[in-house]
This record gives C-alpha cells, sequence and structure tokens, in this order.
C-alpha cells in the first residue's frame, strides 16, 4: 500500500474539490492502467493512485487522513475497507478497460467482500537510532512511537457516552450489500462491504467528540526494548504485539525496529572492526615510544617501534566491536600519523637543522638554490 503522501501521490493540493480529485485520478489511472501500461513499474503506480484516491474521494476518510496520517487510516480501516464505496467500473466505462473488480482480486490480493472473523492489525515501523557505544554494549533503550489505541471516551464504540450505535439502515446490519446488475448476459449478481457503514453494519448518529467517531486516538506509545550487543545500521528487530490493534478482536500486529548508528567522533567501522587515527611527533617515530590510544571501553597501551612511518597500521586484538551472530570481537586498527609541527622554537628549529646537516641536507636553502648550487659546482 502507499506510503507516500497522498496528496502528492495524485499531484493534487491539500484544499483540492472532489471533482479535481476525480479528474487527476482519472487521468492517472488512465496511464498507469495495467491494460494499457506494461511497464514494471505501472501496476505499483496503480495501486498506490488508487489507494490514495479512494481515501481522498471519501469525505469521512479524509477527514481521518488529515488529522492522523497513514496511521490513521490503516489503524482505522482493513485493507478492503479503504476501497469500500468507491465505484471504478463508473469510472473507467467507456475507455474499454477491464473492470476493477477484477483487478483488486490480482492486484491486491483479496475480493472487494470484508472478510469475516478477527484480523491482524498491521504491522509499525519504527527507526532507533544508537551511538556507537550504545550498539558495543547493548542493553535496554526506551523508546516512543504513536500507534493506535482505543478511545478512552467511547470505549472503542465511536458513539458519544451515552448513546449507541444503531443498525445500519443501507444493509439492515448485514455489513454488505447485494447488487443485481443487467449484462448482455443476463442478470450478475455481486455482494460488496456496505459503502454506508464499511462492513461493519452500524452507524453512529452521534459520534463520541474524543475520537470523531473512529473508536480510535493515536497515542504515542512508550516501550523498552532489548538492544543486543554488536547491532549494526540496517539490523532489524521484531518486537512481538507492538504494532496496530487488530479488528474484531484480533490480535495485534508486530513492531519492527530498523537500526541506525550515529557516526562517531573517533571511530570509524568496518562490520565488526574499528579504525582510527593516532597522531606521533617526528621523534616518537625516529626513537620509538609507546602511546595511549581510544578504545570502546577506555584507553590502552600501544608500543610505536623506531623507525615507524606515518600510515602505518596497528592492529589491537579484541578491542572492536562484538560480533553479534558469534562469539568474540573484531579488531582496533590504529593508523598512525606522523604530524609535522607547525610553529617551532628557536631551539627546535636549531636541533632540525643540525639533524639535516648530518643527513646532508641543507634546511636554509630552498629547491632552487641547491640545484644552483649542483650547476656551479
Amino acid at each position: 500500500m502507499a506510503t507516500r503522501d497522498y496528496y502528492e501521490t495524485l499531484g493534487v493540493s491539500r484544499d483540492a474539490t472532489k471533482d479535481q480529485i476525480k479528474k487527476t485520478y482519472r487521468k492517472l489511472a488512465l496511464k498507469y492502467h495495467p491494460d494499457r501500461n506494461k511497464s514494471p513499474d505501472a501496476e505499483e503506480k496503480f495501486k498506490e493512485i488508487s489507494e490514495a484516491y479512494a481515501v481522498l474521494s471519501d469525505d469521512q476518510k479524509r477527514r481521518q487522513y488529515d488529522r492522523f496520517g497513514h496511521a490513521g487510516i490503516h489503524a482505522r480501516y482493513s485493507p478492503e475497507d479503504i476501497f469500500a464505496g468507491v465505484n471504478f467500473d463508473e469510472l473507467f466505462r467507456g475507455f474499454g478497460l477491464g473492470g476493477f473488480p477484477s483487478i483488486f482480486e490480482t492486484f491486491f490480493g483479496y475480493p472487494r467482500t470484508r472478510r469475516e472473523g478477527p484480523t491482524r492489525g498491521r504491522d509499525l515501523r519504527y527507526a532507533v537510532e544508537l551511538t556507537l557505544e550504545e550498539a558495543a554494549n547493548g542493553g535496554e533503550k526506551t523508546i516512543s512511537f504513536p500507534r493506535s489505541e482505543t478511545c478512552p471516551t467511547c470505549g472503542g464504540s465511536g458513539a458519544k457516552p451515552g448513546t449507541s450505535p444503531r443498525a445500519c439502515s443501507s444493509c439492515q446490519g448485514a455489513g454488505q450489500v447485494r447488487e443485481v446488475r443487467r449484462t448482455a448476459f443476463g442478470h450478475m449478481t455481486s455482494i460488496t462491504t456496505c459503502p454506508t457503514c464499511r462492513g461493519s453494519g452500524e452507524t453512529i448518529d452521534t459520534p463520541c467528540p474524543m475520537c470523531g467517531g473512529e473508536g480510535q486516538v493515536v497515542r504515542n506509545r512508550k516501550i523498552s526494548v532489548r538492544i543486543p550487543p554488536g547491532v549494526d545500521t540496517g539490523s532489524a528487530m521484531r518486537v512481538r504485539g507492538e504494532g496496530e490493534k487488530g479488528y474484531r478482536g484480533g490480535p495485534r500486529g508486530d513492531l519492527y525496529l530498523r537500526i541506525r548508528v550515529k557516526p562517531h567522533p573517533v571511530f570509524v567501522r568496518d562490520g565488526d572492526d574499528l579504525f582510527c587515527e593516532v597522531p606521533v611527533s617526528f621523534s616518537q617515530a625516529a626513537l620509538g615510544t609507546e602511546v595511549e590510544v581510544p578504545t570502546l571501553n577506555g584507553t590502552a597501551k600501544m608500543k610505536v617501534p623506531s623507525g615507524t612511518q606515518s600510515g602505518t597500521l596497528f592492529r589491537l586484538r579484541g578491542k572492536g566491536m562484538p560480533r553479534m551472530n558469534g562469539y568474540g570481537r573484531g579488531d582496533e586498527h590504529v593508523r598512525v600519523v606522523v604530524k609535522t609541527p607547525e610553529k617551532m622554537t628557536k631551539e627546535q628549529r636549531e636541533l632540525f637543522q643540525k639533524l639535516g646537516e648530518l643527513e646532508g641536507w641543507q634546511p636554509s636553502k630552498g629547491v632552487f638554490s641547491r640545484i644552483s648550487d649542483q650547476i656551479r659546482g
């Protein structure tokens, strides 16, 4: 189903009239209808614009969408109920295209009749952002996300307290309507979800002021989840039973968490390994030294042998990230960077000049002066 903004999907403004929405949808539907357009993405585009039209062409669904967005629609309506009451056959009549009922079954996977019995609620998806340290150590993390809940004022009935829903006059409480059409092949009977009550069999004369007759409100749900050590960006976790409410007493869906690990100011991660840079001076690199290097759990001592060149990599075994699907940890790789002093004291400059003379180098002369000396010599 669609995830983009419905108005953006159809390319209409949020104050567009029903006629403008209908005209725009007909144009797009004829462009992407599978009987006309055989491109690979046409089918998905047709589904997307059809869902957007089904919601925006219905006053009540549109109000629900404007108020709560996609969460408000999918929390209130089952997939087939989103399309209830829309006569797609009429929209395509006269264009020589296939009827919408067959398309509905082929592309959306179910007929245009209401499914009986309890139905599982929709799954939810939520992005969790972690620091590198949190990803390494794991543990409990509290998250908050929007989810539909039973309206506390009406208890889910949708009716104002003190009143009750009544049986739908269009379907007499059946939730379905029977339509008989006369065709060239005889009379054809179709059973569809009642467009008045959307299959519930009830209508509400006095809606609840809290939920507007929807029986549900969108509230922030706060839960604590356990993050396993070693997760990385792109890792997914499932929390059972924390998705949207089910229909007709069905179980809740699940909550899927998508992990994103924030960039670290010191370390760069590559799988289970970590990389960092440590500066050393000329004298330290030349003579050798022992330096403190950062790790995820503090610092560690690392020996820098004499004669170390800038850019040399050293490995600290077991100082990387925990292996999420195995035992042990990755390694930490430390790149030694020899830093050139930007400012020197007089004594330091004299020492470097002496070193240059010992190496046969004359720092006081530039490159062109040395070339001139060689030519004269």
